[in-house]
């Protein structure tokens, strides 16, 4: 039986708890033998990495229990945390960088009962210390490959990076110059190095500031000694215009990379001595932005067939034939393929989502063109009945131009409101701004439309998925283009009836968050807001108030700072809190280094005395994004709390939530 209730006060059986637990999701694909491997989120083990092993057989463990992290932090965001081999009698050796120290650490999980991680690398107290990230084990020459991050001094711009082979056998664990040091430094920002497969040649990115490695990278190509030393170092692609995500090698020896040199980032075998010739020139996107080190939307098979990820807007996992240009995609129910591959004979292991399932490994048999479900498979929690029905549209914009967005009206299989009524509606804005917001489930966002609140994801100007033109749309535009298409896609919501014009909320984490503050300060729009862990002021941020991975990022985004000062003052929202009529929450990690607590408490400071309600939450022990279950839960709850309150919704299984004015 349908019960008519006012909408957002529908009962759901999708709580906070649940949606935390299910947050996130499998990453870093690797194959050691016939074992697939990756890392799971584990929110209730205090935020967690696990590594899991997924045997023949089907079962699946946990092969580092608990404190065991397996998460780098190079460049922040960190990257590929793990790599290993096989060794003669068939054991998986194993190297990977232990989250709370960044020491890399090598384990044979098949060996002795009881045996523990070994430390490979030394412990430093300089700044950050020593990090590690996108490993390669190099079983024959007893070392491990990989990006070294350096602090050489308290600032977080005191840093260098280079490509650096770390022993095997444990030498360099108290003694830093045992570790060598591949690459010459020519470059602030390195990838791992990609060995060619006669071993003869490396090959890997870089790139300098103030760039973004999706405004231009280059790929770089050396010639490895037999002692192991890299040698003549040249580039062969990319440039100061032209981003090159990822570089590989196939089977034979034939160099590949992604690059968006016409304006979409297609597949290129890279010319040694000549121009790259296009394997899928395509208007379509064959990459995606390098916000972590190490990651994969191509790998070649031995049978020189390429595994490709790829699509406009969404994502499907295709079989290139490199020799013809023939692209056949595997068939399923997933929208959203990670930037992670991995191959095995014929096999290729990725991660997927759909609009009705969460992230889960998928293996693709090549020669079947069978793909199916092998690992971190999707369950329903719940009845499937209770999740939304989202549909991605095109709105339009100032000057016309298009902005796209997945609406997820809210939806309940036990409840219809009246009639007359239009639901309230929040508008998300993701993170980045260089990203995208999938079309996939999201119990997050099913924790509000069950309960009678719609969700608009707007996958604004500046996001990834739609070429290059598109995402360079937010260049010096940032909070400028960004809030008009989210109070665009929230007032045509409005005005065709599918939103009521007078609950309109904004939400959004980092530069979501930023989006979300903008917002309240320069528009009218929206009725309330929730910004979390967000940039507010940008004179602060851009003078060695984040990392060093994006201190100049607002070079693209704003512009130099010292040419624009007051662009930067006149954008940022600290400095327009009298602007600020609507309630809101904000959220902070208290650990957060990209987003410090102290550009929250400058704004919170400013907005003391001005009669505007708002609640403030900060969180130990969580940094840029939340990671623990008990963070997220109350987040969660906060953010209801903050609807319920400004919507006029009836409802008694919110907690309280205390408001400042």
């Amino acid at each position: 039986m349908v019960t008519t209730a006012a909408y957002g006060s529908w009962p759901s059986p999708i709580g906070a708890a649940l949606a935390a637990a299910h947050d996130g999701r499998p990453d870093h694909v690797g194959v050691l033998g016939d074992d697939v491997w990756w890392t799971a989120p584990r929110p209730t083990e205090g935020g967690r990495r696990a590594l899991v092993r997924r045997r023949p057989d089907g079962t699946e463990e946990s092969v580092l229990p608990a404190p065991w992290n397996v998460r780098s932090r190079v460049i922040e965001y960190g990257g590929q945390p793990w790599a290993g081999t096989t060794r003669a009698d068939g054991s998986p050796l194993l190297v990977f960088c232990h989250f709370p120290d960044q020491r890399l650490y090598a384990y044979e999980p098949d060996a002795a009962p009881g045996a523990e991680p070994r430390p490979l690398t030394p412990v430093s107290a300089t700044g950050g210390g020593l990090r590690w990230a996108d490993p390669v084990v190099h079983a024959d020459r007893g070392e491990v490959w990989c990006v070294l991050e350096e602090f050489t001094g308290p600032a977080p711009t005191d840093v260098r990076r280079v490509i650096a082979a770390v022993p095997l056998d444990g030498s360099a664990a108290e003694d830093r110059g045992r570790v060598r040091e591949l690459s010459d430094g020519r470059h602030r920002f390195v990838t791992g190095p990609r060995l060619s497969p006669d071993g003869r040649q490396a090959a890997w990115i870089g790139w300098d500031h103030p760039r973004m490695p999706w405004d231009g990278t280059e790929v770089q190509l050396a010639r490895v000694g037999d002692d192991g030393t890299f040698h003549a170092a040249r580039t062969v692609a990319g440039g100061p215009e032209e981003s090159v995500p990822q570089v590989g090698w196939t089977a034979d020896g034939q160099l590949l990379h992604l690059s968006d040199r016409t304006g979409w980032w297609n597949l290129y075998r890279t010319g040694l001595d000549g121009d790259p010739v296009a394997l899928t020139p395509r208007p379509e996107e064959f990459g995606g932005p390098l916000w972590t080190l190490g990651r994969s939307w191509f790998a070649p098979l031995e049978n020189g067939l390429i595994a490709v990820v790829h699509g406009k807007g969404a994502t499907a996992l295709g079989i290139l034939d490199p020799d013809s240009g023939d692209l056949v995609d595997a068939v399923g129910p997933w929208t959203e393929w990670a930037a992670t591959l991995a191959v095995h004979g014929t096999r290729v292991v990725g991660v997927a989502a759909g609009p009705r399932s969460g992230a889960e490994v998928v293996e693709l048999d090549t020669r079947t063109g069978r793909a199916r479900v092998i690992g971190a498979p999707h369950t329903d929690p719940v009845d499937p009945a209770y999740y939304p029905e989202p549909r991605s549209r095109t709105f339009t914009g100032p000057d016309g131009r298009e902005i796209h967005a997945h609406v997820h009206p809210p939806h309940s299989p036990d409840r219809t409101a009246p009639d007359t009524e239009r639901p309230p509606f929040v508008v998300w804005a993701h993170g980045g701004p260089t990203g995208h917001s999938p079309l996939v489930l999201d119990l997050e966002i099913a924790y509000f439309t069950s309960r009678g609140i719609g969700v608009a994801e707007v996958n604004y100007g500046g996001s990834t998925g739609y070429g290059r033109e598109y995402r360079e749309r937010l260049r010096e535009q940032w909070g400028v283009v960004d809030v008009e298409d989210c109070a665009a896609v929230a007032r045509a919501l409005a005005d065709e009836g599918t939103a009521d014009p007078d609950r309109l909320a904004i939400r959004g984490g980092s530069a979501g968050g930023w989006t979300s503050a903008a917002s309240l300060a320069r528009s009218d729009v929206y009725a309330c807001g929730t910004i979390i862990y967000p940039v507010l002021d940008l004179t602060g941020w851009g003078t060695e108030e984040t990392h060093d991975f994006e201190s100049q990022y607002l070079h693209s985004l704003i512009g130099p700072l010292d040419e624009v000062p007051d662009r930067y003052r006149e954008r940022s929202p600290v400095e327009h809190v009298e602007k600020i009529t609507a309630p809101f929450v904000l959220l902070q990690g208290l650990d957060d280094v990209i987003c410090p607590p102290a550009q929250a408490e400058r704004f919170l400071t400013r907005m003391a005395g001005r009669g505007v309600p708002h609640a403030y939450l900060a969180f130990e022990g969580e940094g840029h994004g939340f990671r623990r279950a008990d963070t997220m839960i109350r987040a969660l709850e906060a953010e209801l709390a903050l609807y319920v309150r400004t919507f006029g919704i009836e409802r008694t299984d919110v907690p309280l939530l205390e408001f400042r004015t």
